[in-house]
């Protein structure tokens, strides 16, 4: 971690939000995963959010590997809150470290679509549906409330919220706040890609924080 003049950390630009921004925060979270290498000098990002289609979310422990963040030039480690975040965000469980999980999602794919897809053609769907053509930012699509899975986010009053049973919890980089009652009628702008959206009503169950209490 870099430090400034005065002596106090800095943190690196490398914790993705719900809405697929990375941003320099001190929080971690409970997973990490990649896009591909994209950092620079100084364990700086550069201009590229992405430098493949394979968005993952991988575990933060695996058999015991440890290195220094940003210093390869293998992959840029990225870090989310939760698996629900990485979801909205655009990632898919990683096939290597998370393989149990890796098989319910492309179940879930499966049963949503019927077909039992490849690791590229989901992430080559998964980035159609996630990147507005030509920009950087987030596709985001619209949806009848009541129809919501559990695992969804929605962005709600300029915070994102993650949907579970009855309850909206509003997203923070820290954890979920208290719930409050969710939407049931009329639209609401989803942040998950439309394909993760049919996956998770398929069935497939997203890591949860701890602050959600569930």
């Amino acid at each position: 971690m870099p430090w400034s003049s005065t002596g106090s950390p800095i943190p690196l630009q490398n914790r993705v939000l719900p809405t697929g921004e990375i941003v320099a925060i001190t929080a971690r979270g409970d997973f990490t995963g990649n896009r591909g290498i994209i950092h620079v000098a100084d364990r700086q990002l550069g201009t590229s959010r992405w430098s493949h289609h394979a968005w993952i979310c991988c575990t933060l422990d695996w058999q015991g590997r440890k290195r220094a963040l940003m210093t390869g030039r293998k992959w840029t480690e990225l870090f989310f809150l939760d698996e629900a975040a990485a979801l909205a965000a655009g990632h898919r469980p990683c096939g290597y470290c998370r393989r149990a999980d890796y098989r319910r999602f492309t179940d879930a794919w499966d049963t949503a679509t019927g077909t039992k897809p490849s690791a590229k053609a989901m992430d080559s769907a998964l980035h159609q549906a996630r990147i507005i053509k030509g920009t950087r930012q987030q596709k985001r699509h619209s949806m009848q409330a009541a129809a919501l899975p559990n695992g969804a986010m929605i962005w709600q009053d300029a915070v994102p919220h993650l949907i579970w049973d009855d309850a909206m919890l509003p997203y923070t980089p820290e954890g979920y706040g208290p719930p409050r009652p969710r939407p049931k009628h009329g639209q609401a702008e989803v942040l998950p890609p439309a394909p993760i959206i049919a996956v998770l009503r398929a069935g497939y169950a997203p890591a949860l924080h701890a602050t959600t209490g569930l």
